[in-house]
């Protein structure tokens, strides 16, 4: 029996209201349920994309009660299908955030959660630099949920995709899927978004699915799009070509992911080595 599984990246353009990030991307949710998607994925900064960290710390709360997480939740449960929240910034309790991606199951419950680990501390040059560790505390521990049809799902975020060896956990652990939600800028995007995810969908021999923030936000920044999604041989079977926000679709054939790692089993990982 073949394991097909039709999937969803939603692109986005959030601001700083959660509730109006939800409304917008309510049309685009029901439009990739109707045509069949199962599992259905958004981007990083979700629930609320803002830079400035003051006006950012002062709106967040935690986890327990967030009546915008419940929100979601409800929206998985209406949609009847499996939802992953690419971002959502939850408060720590000691003045930072963490930037954490929540798995939804049909029944609208959380079934996963996972805290970026590698955080986005970059000097880009003119003028463009980013210390996402002043306001956000770094998570310590991969995740892997089992959605559906019994699939392996791996959990990243944006910058963690320059981090092979998370990917390569995350394969070990079986995945044989790995989600990339991202608010990439635009420079990078341009230099390395696809190259990347094609890289770490080759390394694992996973599907690669990268929902993304696309355009000129509310708060001034702007954000790369072009999601993408990527099948374990590397080859991209669906993108959009453009920032606007959208709904990729696409088909995944699950049993892609065994015939791949038989035939490169360098996803295991190779020999140990000092450095010279």
């Amino acid at each position: 029996m073949t394991r097909k599984l039709r999937v969803a990246a939603i692109q986005l353009r959030s601001g700083i209201d959660p509730a109006a990030n939800r409304a917008s991307a309510m049309p685009l949710l029901r439009e990739a349920a109707i045509a069949g998607a199962r599992f259905i994925a958004t981007p990083e900064n979700t629930m609320r994309l803002d830079r400035d960290r003051a006006r950012m710390l002062a709106a967040v709360g935690p986890e327990e009660g967030d009546a915008e997480l419940k929100a979601w939740g409800r929206a998985a449960q209406e949609l009847g299908v499996w939802l992953l929240l690419g971002s959502g910034a939850i408060a720590t309790g000691s003045g930072k955030v963490f930037n954490r991606s929540f798995v939804f199951n049909p029944d609208g419950k959380i079934a996963a959660r996972y805290d970026k680990i590698n955080l986005f501390d970059v000097t880009l040059g003119g003028g463009e630099t980013y210390r996402e560790s002043e306001t956000v505390e770094g998570g310590a521990k991969a995740a892997v949920v089992e959605g559906p049809m019994s699939a392996k799902i791996g959990l990243t975020i944006c910058y963690d995709l320059r981090f092979a060896s998370l990917y390569s956990a995350l394969a070990k652990a079986g995945a044989e899927i790995i989600t990339v939600p991202a608010a990439f800028t635009v420079p990078t995007g341009q230099a390395h978004w696809e190259t990347l995810l094609r890289a770490r969908a080759i390394e694992t021999a996973a599907f690669v699915i990268a929902p993304a923030q696309g355009g000129r936000h509310e708060d001034g920044r702007a954000t790369y799009g072009h999601s993408l999604i990527v099948d374990p041989w590397g080859k991209v079977i669906a993108k959009l070509d453009h920032d606007e926000p959208g709904v990729l679709v696409a088909d995944l054939d699950l049993d892609m992911v065994a015939a791949a790692r038989d035939k490169i089993p360098a996803w295991q990982g190779g020999q140990d080595f000092t450095g010279p």
